[in-house]
């Protein structure tokens, strides 16, 4: 894992859950950033006014529909809106939920605090090893599986689904330990656990 990434993960240890995601975002129903895309060693006051600019953003809608500008090498820039800097209060919110908008592309991202902004890039240098480390820092988005190795799933569809419920419960159950009331199991919101 990229250094500065670890560095800044340190800081905001432990990681938020989805329950503090939500709970903020419920706190905070029109939270807004102002994000930019640039390239690696291009960003500068101009890069605002550039089209890949987006002002006054939704960060996980903005992210998700234009996740292309990542995948081509740029960095994603974020500062609240209108005020050319993040708080840092809301660091480690947007690392957990640019984290969460990852897990799935089983990428791993690079995280900084450059010209008062929160930095975001997808580390293109990562092994196997290291996406492990990162995402074994977001613990309350992924179970840590590591597919690249036999992890023991039976070829039978019904006992594969008995054991992954099981180590899923494992899991929960390792994590409400370490988490207490702050962990919602099977990487839920409460939106999702109330509709049911």
């Amino acid at each position: 894992m990229d250094h500065r990434t670890r560095k800044l993960i340190e800081a905001s240890s432990p990681m938020w859950t989805n329950k503090q995601v939500w709970e903020f975002e419920q706190i905070n129903e029109n939270q807004r950033f102002d994000v930019v895309y640039a390239e690696l060693g291009n960003y500068g006051a101009q890069s605002w006014k550039s089209k890949l600019a987006f002002t006054d953003s939704e960060i996980r809608d903005v992210t998700v529909r234009t996740f292309d500008n990542l995948i081509n090498g740029n960095e994603l820039w974020i500062a609240n809106k209108g005020q050319d800097r993040l708080e840092n209060q809301h660091i480690p919110y947007l690392m957990a939920v640019m984290a969460d908008i990852v897990i799935e592309e089983e990428v791993c991202l690079n995280f900084r605090v450059e010209d008062n902004c929160l930095v975001v890039s997808i580390d293109s240098n990562a092994d196997v090893i290291d996406c492990k480390e990162f995402f074994e820092e977001f613990y309350h988005l992924a179970t840590g599986f590591n597919y690249d190795v036999d992890t023991g799933i039976p070829d039978d569809e019904t006992e594969a689904e008995i054991y992954l419920i099981r180590l899923q419960e494992e899991f929960d159950d390792k994590m409400k330990e370490h988490l207490g009331d702050k962990y919602l199991p099977g990487n839920n919101d409460p939106d999702t656990i109330n509709s049911k």
